[in-house]
């Protein structure tokens, strides 16, 4: 990707988190580039076209370690390594936003960004199962199967981002999902660990 793309993928980003795609404009990006609309045009023939790149973006930033370099492939990522995502992903608000807002946005009809999070979504319930299946068996300790704290795990973080954006000084994201972890890692003969004990019941 050249520089000038580049920089308007980042100003994309900024804006559909701010404002969502529908409300963020192609003008309002150019502005911050110092473009006219026909100037992203060049680069991009589409809003849609603009918007994948954005989710790539996301998607490619997500990924990153503080240093900006990306996960190891060789080494699988555990319930630690999604710990320390959420840890890092609490420095980024502009990165979770654009997550939120787009995620919330793509139910909606004909949204062009559906059939991105849906396959996402398809995609990471499977691999988040075997990853806890490969960590804690299955069913796991709790009790649950894989594939249940799988698409439980996933809820835990997307609503976790929502409720934090909303209030971050009332939610602590990297906190809560540690907990929700002791959970999943509990061992039921053990009766409970601390973590489990101080959920609320309902």
């Amino acid at each position: 990707m050249t520089d000038r793309r580049a920089e308007i993928v980042a100003a994309a980003l900024e804006v559909f988190a701010e404002r969502g795609y529908r409300g963020g404009s192609l003008a309002t990006v150019a502005e911050r580039v110092g473009l006219t609309q026909q100037g992203v045009l060049h680069y991009f023939p589409s809003k849609d076209a603009l918007l994948t790149d954005v989710l790539r973006l996301r998607d490619a930033l997500d990924g990153q370690d503080a240093s900006g370099r990306p996960p190891d492939a060789d080494v699988p990522m555990g319930l630690a390594g999604v710990e320390s995502l959420v840890a890092r992903n609490a420095a980024r608000p502009g990165l979770v936003q654009c997550f939120t807002v787009l995620a919330a946005e793509s139910v909606t009809d004909q949204h062009p960004a559906h059939d991105f999070f849906a396959a996402r979504y398809r995609t990471l319930r499977p691999q988040l199962a075997e990853m806890l299946r490969r960590e804690l068996g299955d069913p796991g300790p709790s009790g649950l199967s894989a594939d249940q704290a799988s698409a439980l795990l996933i809820a835990v973080m997307d609503g976790l981002q929502q409720q934090w954006l909303l209030e971050p000084g009332a939610v602590d994201m990297p906190a809560l999902v540690t907990a929700f972890a002791a959970v999943l890692r509990e061992d039921r003969q053990c009766g409970g660990s601390p973590a489990a004990r101080q959920l609320p019941a309902g």
